[in-house]
């Protein structure tokens, strides 16, 4: 398994409450804790209205040390949320799938793949480069386990963002439609006054999101190069 780092959101279940610090286990990773102020935001009456033994709760880094990990709860977004749950669900559906086709190897196969990263990484690379798997389980397990992610019916994701262009230049408008047109890969639709969204399709959120991010940053740059205003109204 990788190592943590600042910034990272992580999936924990809480292990004990001592005093006014959740201790809680951080998966893949050990121990973490949580003061109170990192709860959630403004004054908490009842610490166990937000966190109590066994709940399954998602986490922000904000300090790792050598001997601490320290956690923030209030500080993760919905959007976060939504990342990490939908990586959650296809890290487990990955798992399943090895655990199916190799049996009593499956633990140390998924033991060898955490050392890099996620199970669901290694085996959506697979699909291009099946080396590496038939080195760990062999050919024939390897072909069987990738018949088996390659049939799976993918959940499709939608991402949408939206963002603003105005311009003083006599032909703004012709300007704006260039730039819009030369969009590929997403659904741009025109909203009121300056306005319009954009929405992207991908096989999970943070690929969604990493997709728009890649477009919007395009519209940005052509947008300063014909002194057209931009900006992104929701991020």
């Amino acid at each position: 398994m990788t190592s943590l780092e600042v910034g990272d959101i992580v999936l924990c279940t809480v292990d004990r409450i001592e005093k006014a610090i959740v201790f809680v286990k951080i998966e893949g990773h050990g121990m973490g804790s949580i003061i109170l102020s990192e709860i959630a935001p403004g004054r908490i009456r009842n610490l166990r209205d937000y966190v109590v033994p066994k709940k399954v709760i998602i986490c922000k880094v904000l300090r790792v040390t050598e001997n601490r990990v320290d956690l923030s709860l209030r500080r993760v977004t919905p959007k976060e949320q939504k990342e990490l749950r939908e990586a959650s669900k296809y890290e487990k559906s990955a798992k399943s799938i090895l655990k199916s086709v190799l049996g009593e190897d499956f633990i140390k196969t998924v033991e060898e793949i955490l050392k890099e990263g996620r199970v669901y990484d290694f085996l959506e690379e697979a699909k291009i480069d099946s080396s590496k798997l038939e080195k760990m389980v062999g050919a024939e397990s390897s072909k069987k386990v990738l018949d088996i992610v390659c049939a799976q019916k993918k959940k499709v994701v939608e991402f949408k963002k939206i963002f603003s262009f105005s311009s003083d230049d006599s032909d703004g408008l012709g300007i704006i439609k260039k730039i819009l047109g030369d969009i590929k890969n997403a659904d741009v639709k025109y909203l009121s006054s300056g306005k319009y969204s954009i929405k992207v399709e991908a096989g999970d959120m943070k690929s969604a999101d990493n997709k728009s991010s890649e477009i919007l940053k395009d519209i940005e740059d052509k947008a300063k190069k014909n002194n057209v205003e931009f900006s992104i109204l929701e991020k």
